[in-house]
């Protein structure tokens, strides 16, 4: 086992005082950049989703000079645009019992009290300032009839507070910050850099001998040249890391690797084995997907989740001999609103997903595979009328009809849970800093106000917080005693090593020539990961797991096949870069999950369960953050750990039944 040490609490920077009054003291008495001084600046942000779009519009508008990049072709495209249902805010427009309290509890909650006390207390409080600022921009979220913001649920509470502009608010979410982001393009504050992959981070020493990110080395995924970048601090917005699996509801270019590289650099990896398995996905229907579907959340509000009561029901569902809605509601098993009757289908995700699974592995499962679980609309169809339910979820029925050729008007879909969140990510503290000095992170690329489990809708107020909220104030703090430092050449020593360090990294992966192609070595990877590190994991799993993923690595080295050039377009060799990043973060997630001898939020043991089959915390040896330092290749990593102190609400088991 790796060695542990414990982190100096004044590492995590959180300010004094009361709970509701830190982030605003932190305002107060934070150091600020004058006009004048903020040309003179340069911060690089890598990656264009909500995080990293937000934030570099809102730093543009502050007048400093950004350089942002992503993998895609536009910043539109990133995968922000995928999410469907809605983003959490504590507006209370229901007169419901919502609070700005009650959304940091609901929260802290959600994720199993393992998350930071005064980082979640700050989300829900700029949770409304997001809904005015997205309003401003003239994001079309759902309205009531007199035309006030209309709101609905979602899992882990028992209040409205998720607003939504149909099944598309991450687009409509990603189109507002985007269209911030090109005025700031044309006005000059930012400039743009498209179909570039950050490979490693650039660190030099200050004048004290301290190491701070001054700069960033990308490929050109379009001419495969290896460009340098600098600036006076590095924010990385790049995402999750749920592609590890292979099968995941992300979008195939979401990755890793960014992550990983400033790993390497000395930015501590926070709980990585806490992955969110989704329980509204479209089940796998085959072996050559390359992707898993989401079904949104807010499908929960009015669809029911079951299975047949009857053994022999479930049979003759799978094997086709007759559909869900031939069943009777006599012989239907509402699992959900049997076991947790307060919150019924609205339980948080994990829940939800892991009584899915011990439904199907009973072998209750609706599908040829076994491996499904029905969500039924016919009651809200029969009590609302189709066309308001179609009204409310039509294009989302519309996308599951043209994936599965089944009408959710007439039989219900079928769901199984998939791996979709990552709540896991790099450390930072409460300025968003990582453990490198002028290194931050942003959205879910960090580890910070989820927890062991993510509630459904608070993804996109963490991005939209992280980047128009908390980076321009944090930043800038970081950033006063930096506007003497002048802008840094990329021709120093520290640029030129870098660079050669990923040719080197290139030229071996394209020297081996192998006979096996990237994807089905990554699928080799996905299997592994979900049999050994997915929604159930043992002691006797995990150490299997991690022998088999050392193999693999060997596996990588000997056989992959990368054809082409470096010096060109050549997406399997950027494949290939990201899979052996995902090898790395893949034992980092079983190395974590294995030294955590409690079952919590997404990450659950199978030996630490309670008698009803439900998570087991030991909060008197593992209510800490989970942090890993790189120690060098072929080292097993240090275990560092950020303990955790709830001073504000009473740490409990998670009830979700009254």
């Amino acid at each position: 086992m790796a060695t542990e040490n414990i982190m100096d609490p004044a590492l995590s920077r959180i300010p004094e005082g009361k709970l509701a009054e830190k982030w605003t003291n932190y305002k107060a008495h934070q150091k600020l950049v004058n006009p004048a001084n903020k040309r003179k600046l340069d911060i690089i942000v890598v990656g264009s989703g909500l995080a990293g779009g937000a934030a570099a519009a809102t730093l543009g508008e502050l007048g400093f000079k950004v350089k942002c990049f992503c993998i895609q072709d536009s910043p539109r495209r990133a995968h922000s645009i995928a999410a469907q249902g809605g983003i959490n805010a504590a507006k209370n427009y229901q007169n419901d019992g919502d609070s700005v309290y009650r959304l940091f509890y609901d929260t802290i909650k959600g994720g199993d009290y393992r998350a930071r006390e005064a980082n979640v207390y700050r989300l829900a409080e700029v949770s409304n300032n997001i809904i005015d600022q997205c309003v401003a921009q003239g994001v079309p979220f759902a309205r009531e009839y007199g035309g006030t913001l209309a709101n609905r649920s979602f899992g882990g509470a028992q209040v409205s507070r998720t607003f939504y502009a149909k099944g598309q608010t991450g687009q409509q979410l990603l189109l507002g910050a985007y269209s911030s982001l090109n005025r700031q393009i044309q006005k000059g504050n930012v400039t743009m850099y498209a179909r570039r992959e950050m490979q490693d981070v650039v660190l030099i020493k200050d004048e004290q001998g301290v190491e701070r990110a001054r700069g960033i080395i990308v490929r050109n995924l379009v001419t495969g040249e290896l460009e340098r970048y600098s600036a006076h601090a590095v924010v990385i917005a790049t995402g999750g890391y749920g592609n590890a699996y292979f099968l995941s509801t992300n979008a195939m270019s979401c990755n890793g690797s960014a992550a990983i590289q400033i790993y390497h650099k000395g930015a501590m990896f926070a709980n990585p084995c806490y992955a969110q398995i989704h329980p509204t996905c479209i089940p796998v229907h085959g072996d050559i997907q390359s992707k898993l579907t989401l079904m949104s959340e807010s499908l929960r509000n009015d669809g029911r989740i079951w299975v047949p009561k009857k053994l022999e029901d479930a049979k003759r569902l799978q094997r086709g001999e007759i559909k869900g809605h031939q069943i009777p509601e006599e012989d239907r098993d509402y699992y959900l609103e049997r076991r947790y009757p307060a919150f019924g289908n609205l339980v948080p995700r994990d829940v939800a997903s892991r009584a899915a699974k011990e439904r199907c592995d009973k072998g209750f499962g609706v599908n040829g595979t076994g491996l499904a679980v029905f969500l039924d609309f016919s009651d809200a169809i029969n009590r609302l009328g189709k066309a308001a339910v179609a009204d409310k979820y039509g294009n989302l029925f519309q996308m599951y009809q043209k994936i599965t050729d089944d009408n959710p008007y007439e039989t219900p879909m079928m769901i199984y849970p998939a791996i979709h969140y990552t709540m896991g990510g790099i450390w930072v503290d409460y300025e968003l800093q990582t453990t490198v000095k002028g290194l931050f992170c942003a959205g879910e690329a960090n580890f910070s106000d989820h927890g062991a489990n993510r509630l459904g809708a608070s993804a996109l107020m963490q991005g939209l917080a992280d980047g128009y909220f908390v980076l321009p104030y944090t930043l800038q703090n970081y950033l006063a005693d930096q506007i003497q430092v002048p802008r840094f050449s990329t021709d120093l020593p520290e640029f030129e090593e870098a660079e050669k360090a990923v040719k080197a990294k290139i030229e071996k992966i394209m020297a081996v020539q192998g006979t096996r192609t990237v994807d089905s070595i990554h699928k080799e990877l996905g299997h592994i990961m979900w049999e050994h590190v997915g929604m159930g994991r043992t002691k006797e799993g995990l150490e299997e797991g991690l022998k088999l993923l050392a193999e693999i690595r060997k596996t990588f080295w000997k056989e992959v096949y990368v054809p082409g050039k470096a010096d060109s377009l050549n997406t399997e060799l950027d494949k290939a870069i990201r899979l052996l990043d995902f090898i790395e973060i893949g034992e980092l997630m079983a190395r974590d999950a294995l030294h955590r001898e409690e079952s919590c939020g997404g990450h659950f043991r199978e030996e630490h369960q309670t008698p009803e089959g439900e998570a087991q915390r030991d909060d008197k040896n593992f209510m800490y953050v989970g942090c890993w330092k790189y120690m060098g290749e072929g080292k097993e990593p240090e275990l560092w750990k950020e303990m955790l102190n709830y001073q504000e609400i009473k740490v409990q088991t998670r009830n979700y039944k009254n």
